[in-house]
């Protein structure tokens, strides 16, 4: 049930890209992370190339894209080498999609403790435990 946020800019004019972020982002999210698409939220916003600064410089500036893209899920639920592959190839997939991005862009992981996490007014670990009663 991970809760992804991603916020972007452009470093050149072309469409709406939340859907194709969203859905690029949610597939990732189950083909590496093994989590439930059924149950994955995925917010993306735009931000303002002149209001992102790197570096000491705009966005805009520097004529490039950047981003920052963080998801929620319950720790000991991945190991470290799919949390590290999914760091990888959401900041690839997102340079591919954007364009040429600032290095200075950045992809999260939390891994949050299950009583302190869930959805639908259940956390995590009282899911897990009423599933395993």
């Amino acid at each position: 049930m991970p809760m992804i946020k991603a916020r972007y800019t452009k470093s050149r004019d072309g469409g709406d890209l939340r859907p194709e972020m969203a859905a690029l982002l949610s597939r990732l999210t189950a083909e590496i992370l093994h989590k439930d698409p059924s149950v994955t939220a995925v917010l993306v916003e735009t931000a303002d190339p002149e209001a992102w600064f790197l570096a000491g410089a705009t966005a805009s500036d520097q004529k490039l894209a950047t981003f920052y893209v963080e998801v929620s899920i319950t720790e000991h639920t991945n190991i470290k080498d799919e949390t590290t592959k999914w760091v990888r190839v959401v900041y690839d997939e997102m340079r591919k999609l954007l364009g040429p991005v600032h290095e200075a862009s950045y992809v999260l992981v939390h891994a949050v403790d299950g009583d302190t996490y869930g959805y639908g007014g259940l956390t995590q670990n009282l899911r897990w435990a009423q599933k395993h009663a």
